[in-house]
């Protein structure tokens, strides 16, 4: 009789079932050491990748910084008006969101595109060459993503 032979009979008892060998306390412990390590790097790698800082808004015309807004308690509800040489925009300040509520322009992108949150995310209004965007504090201090040689 080969080995294998002998070790599929030795686990296979009569009824064709696999015999199940008890859990040692090693086990135990090996098993709620693993899902406790895995919990602690979920919330580790969520702390480091979402925790976004400070964030504020940074509202440009014709491609130059116009306005800096920090959200606040005070800013909630607020509502700012831009007139420029390029057109009339209005945004509205919520909790840590905006938005573009009224625009001259004639397809009214900007106000379509409803509130962004997030730092990065932007809105555009190209025929009056606005442009408002959530910035982090984290995010200022990268300046590039990547280089290439």
């Amino acid at each position: 009789m080969s080995i294998f032979k002998y070790m599929i009979k030795k686990l296979i008892d009569k009824e064709g079932m696999y015999f199940m060998t008890k859990m040692t306390k090693w086990d135990k412990f090996l098993i709620i050491f693993i899902i406790i390590s895995s919990l602690i790097g979920l919330y580790f790698v969520k702390y480091s990748a979402f925790n976004e800082g400070q964030k504020y808004i940074v509202v440009e015309v014709n491609g130059e910084e116009y306005k800096k807004i920090s959200f606040g308690p005070n800013m909630v509800g607020k509502i700012i008006e831009f007139n420029t040489d390029f057109g009339h925009n209005v945004i509205e300040i919520g909790e840590e969101r905006v938005r573009v509520i009224e625009a001259d322009c004639p397809d009214k992108l900007d106000v379509k595109q409803g509130w962004i949150s997030s730092p990065g995310e932007i809105i555009v209004c190209l025929p009056n060459r606005f442009v408002v965007q959530i910035i982090s504090v984290n995010e200022t201090e990268k300046d590039y993503d990547y280089i290439s040689y």
